[in-house]
């Protein structure tokens, strides 16, 4: 193990080949790439189904670049990456179905060029596995079509720590390392950050100025728009990582090893996160995992190729630290980034396991890898299959209570405050705003003024008790929610 630390450290065992051009492989490994994608993004269209409707944060993303609604209030640790991914097409159309066919296109492409950033360093069948493996998690399939941040800065480090490896024998995969790092500062500066954060230990102890730079310069230019933003609307970059750690409940020395293992069973956001931990095979691939990468980096050591396998598996350290050790709570998605980085080492420790040194197939070993396989996948959709029927009833209970509040006459222009405002908000067009909490944008007195110029409405648990100046308010249940709308509203418009 001392030789695989100093092969990260140093950039490269040196018994490892050199990466020479393999012409009668590459065209195979482009279509095995290039077929895994594209079931991908077909899985996503048929098991998530692109009429969902918009999620929480999905709805924030859009609303500052699309025209069904006014933008939310933007919090700090948010970027705008995201809604620069969906502008093309939330700026001129509402259309929710519209959009989840963009994504689902964008993000089989992404993966096939993450993919292709690794050719000559794995076999062809090693990368397609690798990426099947990976396109095939639940987590992966839900939030693949979804306006997030999280599946973008996972394949953006997949392709630039690809691109890193190659860019020894091929200068021009430096470009690959600048755009991967750049995707990832785009969507989440802190996650790109923790992500390189090795490749650039790497490049400096090896004195790679040019990888140092691709990275600084990738990093820079992703993460400009958000330090600038910083200065701007937050009072400066410090105090931006500050809001930034408030909202978050505060980073610092946390156990959310056994809070991420409680979202596997398909909460999208475990905070708090508390309850029973999920059938024990749900978990089962989750503790198999370590194991197998361990696997992959004995098989690395062993062929003399220490370097391609441990990079990645210190990038996909980093990128999950900050979830599982400095933050009070989880949500599955976090992790994307670290398991699309196991993903390539994972598959070339099966292959190990199932073949022998001279490529023939170990029968019972194959066999046994098989069933595994065959259940991991059957849990994944069956995960899937209930978050996505979950998810989509909560989206449609917004609907639904965006459709009553529109017949209320709360129409646009239009506020709402309180519980769920700011999807329902979304939904029915109007701004949400918050004079309390992580999305703090107004006061009472502000929510009381506003009242006296166009429709407002504070939204409560069924049966919840209103604020003190909405009390008077008319109450109307709906979807399992009270609306206390505004005197100013007079009365339902025409159905």
């Amino acid at each position: 193990m001392g030789h695989g630390d100093s092969a990260l450290l140093v950039g490269g065992d040196r018994r490892t080949p050199p990466v020479t051009p393999d012409t009668s492989g590459r065209a195979r490994g482009h279509w095995l790439s290039a077929v895994v994608a594209a079931a991908f993004t077909l899985a996503q269209l048929v098991l998530v189904r692109p009429g969902m409707g918009l999620g929480w944060d999905e709805t924030v993303y859009v609303s500052q670049v699309g025209a069904q609604a006014p933008a939310a209030f933007f919090s700090a640790p948010r970027a705008r990456g995201v809604s620069l991914l969906v502008a093309p097409v939330a700026s001129w159309s509402t259309s929710t179905e519209l959009l989840r066919v963009y994504l689902a296109v964008l993000s089989g492409l992404g993966l096939y060029l993450a993919l292709r950033a690794w050719r000559g360093l794995f076999p062809a069948r090693v990368l397609a596995v690798g990426g099947a493996l990976f396109a095939s998690l639940w987590i992966t399939l839900f939030y693949g079509p979804q306006a997030m941040p999280n599946y973008w800065v996972a394949v953006g480090g997949l392709g630039a720590v690809g691109c890193f490896l190659r860019a020894r024998e091929n200068p021009k995969a430096l470009w690959g390392v600048v755009a991967g790092a750049a995707l990832m500062a785009w969507m989440r500066p802190t996650d790109a950050v923790w992500v390189t954060l090795p490749l650039l230990v790497a490049a400096a102890v090896r004195r790679r100025p040019r990888a140092a730079l691709a990275l600084v310069a990738g990093l820079v230019a992703g993460g400009a728009q958000w330090v600038i933003e910083a200065y701007l609307s937050y009072g400066g970059l410090v105090e931006r990582l500050h809001e930034g750690s408030r909202i978050q409940g505060g980073l610092g020395p946390q156990f959310a090893v056994d809070d991420q293992l409680r979202s596997l069973g398909g909460r999208s956001l475990c905070r708090p996160c508390t309850g029973p931990l999920p059938d024990p095979a749900v978990m089962a691939w989750w503790a198999v995992l370590p194991l197998l990468a361990a696997v992959g980096l004995v098989v690395a050591v062993r062929a003399g190729r220490t370097r391609t396998t441990l990079v990645p598996l210190a990038c996909a350290t980093t990128a999950a630290v900050p979830y599982l050790f400095l933050i009070g709570y989880a949500a599955p998605r976090f992790l994307l980034p670290a398991y699309a980085l196991l993903a390539i080492p994972v598959a070339d420790a099966l292959f190990h396991l199932a073949t022998t040194p001279a490529g023939r197939w170990r029968p019972v070993a194959a066999v046994l890898l098989a069933i595994g396989v065959t259940g991991h996948l059957a849990v994944q959709y069956v995960v899937l299959e209930r978050t996505v029927d979950r998810t989509t009833g909560h989206h449609r209970d917004w609907a639904r209570t965006a459709a009553e509040l529109n017949r209320l006459g709360v129409r646009p222009p239009c506020l709402l405050t309180g519980r769920l405002s700011v999807p329902v908000a979304y939904y029915a067009g109007c701004t949400s705003v918050a004079a309390w909490g992580h999305n703090t944008n107004s006061t009472e007195s502000g929510i009381v003024g506003a009242s006296r110029r166009m429709p407002v409405a504070v939204l409560t648990r069924h049966g919840g008790a209103p604020p003190a100046y909405a009390r008077d308010w008319h109450t109307v249940p709906a979807a399992g929610m009270d609306l206390h709308v505004a005197p100013t509203v007079r009365g339902p418009g025409p159905t």
